[in-house]
C-alpha cells in the first residue's frame, strides 16, 4: 500500500481460485474498497500495467494497482480500549471480542469499536519501533506508559477480515499489513477457514444433529432482519450438534440446549437465523427470539469459540480457541441447579 496526498493505491498479483472481475477481486478478496467506493472514491484500475474497466476479467498472475482518492471525513479515531488478545506476531492478531463491542466502525458507533482499539495498538507498536530502532522488533513488548493521545487515519477495516455480531462474543483475527489482510481474506472467501461457535437455544434442536442449507436473504417486512427466501439471496449452510440438553417437561423439545454451531458460510445473522428457523432461538436474541421468562436478563448466547486458519507466514492451520465466557457459565450453572446436570447427546 501507497500513500499520496489525499489518496492510496494498493498491488497485488492475482492468485488462483480467485474472483474473475476486477471489482469483484478488488472487494471481496483484497477488501481494501467495496464495489461502491471503487465508483464513489473515483478508483482507476490498472491490469497489466494498462487501464482496465471493473468488469475487466483477470486471470491466475495478472499484476493489479487501484488507486483511489481517500475522503478526509472517513476516518477512524485510535481508542486505548484494552483487548483480550489470544495470539500476535508480527504480521497478525487474533482477539477474543468482548460482548457488546462492535467490530468496525458505523452509523452511530464511531468510537468504542474494535477497529479503533486495534489502530492504537498499530500506532502505538508503530512509535515503540521509531524510538528503538536498534531493537528486535520481533522480541520487544508494546510501549507502556501515557496513553498515546487520539489520532486519525483513513477508515480500512484495520485488518479485520470478518466480523461478529455486536453482541457475539469469541475469535477474531485481523492483519497487520496488506498483504496478510488479502492472504487471510481469501481463506474466508474460498470457506477455508474452520469455525466453530457456541450457543444456547431456547427449544431443543431436533434431531439432535444435521445439517441446515437455505438461501438467506432481507426479511421483506423488516429490512434489519434476515429470512429464508425462496428466490434471490444467498447460500447459507449450517452444521449443528446438540451437545448437552435440559428437557424441561414430557413435551419434546421443551428445554434448553448448549449447541456447537459450524458455519460452512458466513451470511450475516446466519446462525441466528438458522436456529429460529428450527424453532429453537438462540436465548437472549433480541430479533429472532423474544424474552424468555425464566432468564429475562440474558444476553445473546453465542460464542466464536474455536477458529482454524493458515497464517499467512505458515503453512499449516492453526486453532485458536475463546474460552467459554462468564456468561455462559452463569446460565449452564442455573439450569443444572434448577433441572440437573443436563443430558449428553
Amino acid at each position: 500500500m501507497t500513500e499520496g496526498e489525499g489518496s492510496r493505491s494498493w498491488r497485488g498479483i492475482v492468485g488462483s481460485r480467485s474472483a474473475p472481475r476486477a471489482d469483484a477481486y478488488i472487494a471481496d478478496v483484497s477488501g481494501v474498497l467495496s464495489r461502491s467506493q471503487i465508483k464513489a472514491r473515483g478508483a482507476v484500475i490498472r491490469v497489466n500495467g494498462a487501464i482496465a474497466k471493473p468488469s475487466r476479467s483477470l486471470k491466475e498472475g495478472d499484476s493489479l494497482e487501484v488507486i483511489w482518492t481517500e475522503e478526509e471525513t472517513a476516518s477512524i479515531e485510535a481508542e486505548e480500549i484494552p483487548l483480550s488478545v489470544l495470539y500476535q506476531d508480527e504480521r497478525v492478531i487474533v482477539v477474543d471480542k468482548a460482548q457488546g463491542m462492535v467490530t468496525h466502525p458505523g452509523a452511530g458507533n464511531r468510537h468504542g469499536t474494535l477497529a479503533n482499539a486495534l489502530l492504537f495498538m498499530a500506532l502505538r507498536a508503530s512509535a515503540a519501533r521509531d524510538a528503538s530502532p536498534g531493537e528486535n522488533s520481533a522480541s520487544r513488548a508494546p510501549a507502556a506508559g501515557p496513553a498515546m493521545r487520539p489520532a486519525t487515519r483513513p477508515a480500512m477495516r484495520a485488518g479485520i477480515v470478518h466480523r461478529l455480531d455486536k453482541d457475539t462474543s469469541g475469535v477474531i483475527v485481523a492483519a497487520k499489513d496488506l498483504e496478510a489482510q488479502v492472504f487471510l481474506a481469501e481463506q474466508f472467501k474460498e470457506r477455508l477457514v474452520r469455525k466453530e461457535y457456541l450457543a444456547i437455544t431456547r427449544g431443543i434442536p431436533s434431531p439432535a444433529s444435521g445439517r441446515i442449507a437455505n438461501r438467506l436473504g432481507r426479511d421483506r417486512r423488516e429490512r434489519k432482519r434476515f429470512a429464508a427466501v425462496s428466490e434471490g439471496g444467498k447460500v447459507a449452510v449450517t452444521d449443528y450438534r446438540v451437545l448437552v440438553r435440559w428437557n424441561l417437561a414430557a413435551k419434546s423439545g421443551e428445554g434448553y440446549a448448549f449447541v456447537s454451531l459450524r458455519p460452512r458460510t458466513g451470511r450475516t445473522h446466519q446462525l441466528r437465523v438458522h436456529m429460529a428457523g428450527l424453532g429453537t432461538p438462540i436465548l437472549g436474541d433480541p430479533i429472532y427470539g423474544r424474552k424468555d421468562g425464566r432468564f429475562p436478563a440474558a444476553s445473546l448466547m453465542l460464542h466464536a469459540h474455536r477458529l482454524k486458519i493458515v497464517l499467512p507466514d505458515g503453512d499449516c492451520p492453526v486453532l485458536f480457541s475463546a474460552s467459554l465466557p462468564r456468561r455462559f457459565e452463569d446460565i449452564i450453572e442455573a439450569l443444572s441447579l434448577a433441572f440437573g446436570r443436563g443430558v449428553p447427546s
